[in-house]
């Protein structure tokens, strides 16, 4: 072969790579359709933004400590009552905390202040334009609910990769993560990695991780669940209709009236709002794009960064549910940025029992079909007799649906007993809503914990001290679904 064959063949192959990496460019820019992205891409893209993320948090922390509130905690008078949220009979605004006016000075100039630093020099965060996807929190016991509740994601047809937080190295399991949620498109990111690569004594648990898992997540555009939600529906088709096409950021509401105190809105430098006009919200479920509720996301962190100390208690006054819940809509708000609270109620899901409901799960609904309700102005929490939207979520919260505990009798809620302990379905009530479903979820729910609780019996950390996992949930399979393989449901 001639040296001028191998040049004019070198050169046809250069050429051909430009064509396929114009290709490749024009369609990122210009949105054409693309396979979806796999754990791998993430996990590559990831591994060159991990500087960027150490970088923009070198950045951040020390805003967080600079506007410290500087003040004592507010000191609680008692809890805010489990009040529902009724628009048309709304209950007063409870003020159950005590401050000085002093301490509410020095806690709201430190607010404007810390919005005043974001809005001048926004800390930038690193993503990856245009992607989207999923994260979430766990570790420990939440590990095996995970996995669960993302085969569940998976029967949905849904192909949007996953980042799962991890708190520290401690709850890194090595076959879980680097094998187990591979399978399932999803990855383990260690939040104390990127937390301790700049100097200074910053402690991140609980509560506090949820938006912590959004800064710092590679995604542009995020849909947050906890581990023990799951989708029952293509999320996908969230990110591409409105509300979120507009709004950008979308909740969900709880069972309950906001509890705010009358302090954080002076805090806040907002106007009290009315107790008919927003609900509660309950975070297990959140949309929001990182490209446009940027500041959002930045003061939400402020908010659970001092959390636990100050800002949880002026959120909710001890009410259910007290943490990172109402720090979302509180920031959006006091920042001006749009947001959309689906108004379907969400909906407690169990079974009958003698003191009525065996409540073990919370059904959230589809926020596309309740955004076009109420744009026809038809508010069924107002008392409009349209057709409900279709559930979307399912939140099996309480108790967590873990196959080596979910038996346990000692849980206050027995999901999957009747009131003499005989098995039962765990999920019978409301009729309406499960009939909404349009395919029985519970046996493919049941049929994903019984293969966690088989396949992987011996794989858990959490489970190193339980026996008997596999052949107790077969045990309840075998009573309440009888000889039907769990591979093809």
């Amino acid at each position: 072969m001639s040296f001028t064959r191998v040049t004019r063949r070198g050169r046809i192959l250069f050429v051909l790579s430009l064509v396929v990496l114009s290709i490749w460019y024009l369609a990122t820019r210009t949105g054409l359709k693309q396979r979806a992205p796999s754990v791998n891409d993430v996990q590559v893209a990831y591994s060159h933004r991990t500087n960027e993320h150490v970088n923009f948090w070198r950045e951040f922390q020390p805003l967080l400590l600079a506007y410290e509130p500087q003040c004592m905690p507010p000191r609680r008078l008692g809890n805010a009552p489990a009040a529902g949220f009724k628009p048309t009979d709304p209950i007063a605004r409870p003020e159950l905390l005590k401050m000085s006016s002093k301490e509410v000075l020095r806690m709201k100039n430190a607010h404007s202040d810390f919005v005043r630093a974001i809005n001048t020099d926004t800390p930038e965060l690193s993503y990856i334009p245009k992607s989207k996807g999923l994260v979430t929190t766990a570790g420990g016991s939440y590990l095996p609910v995970l996995v669960v509740s993302l085969r569940m994601l998976r029967r949905t047809g849904s192909k949007l990769p996953v980042e799962v937080f991890l708190a520290t190295h401690d709850e890194y399991e090595e076959n879980i993560c680097d094998n187990v949620l591979p399978s399932l498109n999803a990855k383990c990111i260690v939040m104390t990695d990127i937390i301790n690569a700049v100097p200074g004594a910053v402690k991140i648990e609980k509560y506090q991780l949820k938006p912590f898992a959004m800064i710092f997540s590679s995604f542009e555009e995020i849909l947050f669940l906890d581990a023990d939600a799951f989708p029952i529906s293509r999320p996908e088709s969230l990110f591409e209709n409105e509300p979120f096409k507009s709004t950008k950021m979308v909740t969900w509401p709880d069972f309950w009236a906001s509890s705010a105190s009358p302090f954080y809105y002076e805090i806040a430098s907002q106007e009290v709002v009315s107790m008919n006009s927003r609900q509660s919200t309950e975070s297990g479920e959140l949309l929001i794009s990182k490209k446009t509720h940027l500041k959002t996301l930045l003061l939400c962190t402020y908010y659970n960064f001092w959390g636990p100390t100050h800002y949880y208690r002026l959120l909710s006054q001890g009410a259910a549910g007290e943490g990172d819940k109402e720090t979302f809509i509180t920031a959006a708000a006091a920042l001006g940025e749009p947001f959309y609270q689906v108004s379907e109620p969400i909906c407690a899901m169990g079974h009958r029992t003698e003191g009525g409901l065996a409540g073990s799960a919370m059904v959230q609904f589809n926020p596309i079909e309740d955004y076009k309700l109420i744009q026809k102005g038809e508010w069924r929490v107002n008392g409009s007799k349209a057709l409900a939207p279709h559930p979307f979520f399912i939140h099996a919260n309480f108790p967590k649906f873990n196959p080596a505990t979910v038996f346990s009798k000692e849980h206050a809620v027995k999901p999957a007993f009747n009131d003499d302990w005989s098995y039962t379905r765990a999920w019978t009530i409301p009729e309406e809503t499960i009939k909404a479903f349009g395919r029985d979820v519970e046996k493919q729910f049941w049929a994903d914990i019984l293969w966690t609780g088989c396949e992987l019996e011996t794989q858990f950390e959490s489970w190193a001290n339980s026996t008997g996992i596999c052949s107790g949930v077969k045990k309840y399979w075998d009573a309440q679904f009888g000889s039907e393989d769990p591979a093809s449901v």
